[in-house]
């Protein structure tokens, strides 16, 4: 059922891939998802937080570091693909940022044409470039030429429910020379509400001769098996599903693979990787920033836990590292 993907020079042996997610998918997090499984059932492919194309443009034009930036293209395993998702809305600058990320490492350069936030859409970035083809062909098509490395798209069904034109759209990314796109089966004005559109995913796939990946509302192995059979696509792309849960993508691999469900992950090695996960980002960020950006994960490892709303308000609420693994060691039992 799973199929590895060629493009270009690359192969991704197992197509099960981590969404980029904005506060979420930084180096600790794709670090730790790309751990499980080893080399046979681990994912080949995670993909940055995006990154805002005209800011990293004037940042390095102008000679100045900024950290937070460079550490989206951190290499972080030999055999995991690192996919870097730019936005904007200016052709020229685009390609400009395509070229600094496949020169910092990028295997991949990822275009965002679905975020549906309104700070994004409202510069005409993410999904409002669904509303403008012709401006989101000539990007595609700078940054194409740009780079030496597969260009991929992200976009949704469309804007509103009446206007659905991903089919279209998906055959003017692979006109404009993209190697893949992936789509989320929800529309920009749907944000996260509603069910995933796995027909408009299915019209997509049948459109276009470049590999689809499916993402929205894999929260379970039976949710990515049935993208896979119903829409044809040739993987999934895992957002949400994963929160709190870094194994995922391998437990779907594996089932994908093997026919066989990986067992439920024990409270006690659960424990075992949140404490590792939280040690990541303190190493990564520093004691104080790393607490405050694990909070969510925290929150996200314990739920369904008894007495896990008064673990997540003690943690939002404490500035004591000693503290929060003191109440992880009660809880986690």
């Amino acid at each position: 059922m799973l199929k590895s993907i060629k493009l270009k020079n690359l192969e991704i042996k197992n197509p099960v891939i981590l969404a980029p997610q904005a506060g979420i998918t930084d180096l600790p997090f794709r670090n730790l998802v790309s751990s499980f499984g080893g080399e046979e059932f681990s994912t080949s492919l995670t993909v940055s937080e995006m990154v805002p194309s005209a800011s990293q443009v004037y940042l390095l034009n102008k000679k100045k570091s900024n950290s937070k930036i460079k550490r989206l293209y951190e290499r972080y395993s030999s055999n995991t693909l690192t996919s870097v998702q730019i936005f904007g809305n200016d052709p020229d600058i685009m390609a400009e940022s395509a070229k600094i990320n496949e020169e910092l490492g990028a295997d991949i350069i990822d275009i965002n044409m679905g975020c549906p936030v309104n700070k994004i859409v409202k510069n005409g970035c993410g999904s409002d470039l669904l509303r403008n083809p012709e401006l989101a062909s000539k990007i595609i098509k700078k940054v194409v030429s740009a780079v030496n490395v597969p260009v991929t798209v992200k976009i949704r069904t469309g804007w509103n429910a009446e206007n659905i034109n991903a089919p279209e759209f998906a055959q003017m990314i692979e006109d404009s020379g993209a190697s893949m796109l992936a789509i989320h089966g929800r529309t920009r004005s749907q944000l996260y509400s509603g069910t995933v559109d796995l027909d408009t995913i299915k019209k997509v796939k049948s459109s276009v001769s470049i590999p689809v990946i499916g993402n929205g509302d894999i929260f379970t192995i039976d949710d990515a098996k049935r993208m896979l059979e119903y829409t044809g696509v040739d993987g999934v792309m895992v957002g949400r599903g994963i929160y709190g849960t870094p194994w995922f993508l391998y437990h779907i691999i594996y089932f994908l693979k093997t026919g066989e469900r990986l067992p439920e992950v024990p409270i006690s090695e659960r424990k075992e990787i949140l404490l590792k996960h939280i040690s990541a980002m303190i190493d990564y960020y520093g004691e104080k920033t790393g607490m405050l950006n694990a909070r969510k994960h925290i929150a996200w490892y314990s739920k369904g836990l008894r007495n896990s709303a008064e673990f997540r308000n003690f943690v939002n609420n404490s500035e004591n590292i000693s503290e929060v693994y003191e109440f992880i060691e009660k809880l986690f039992k």
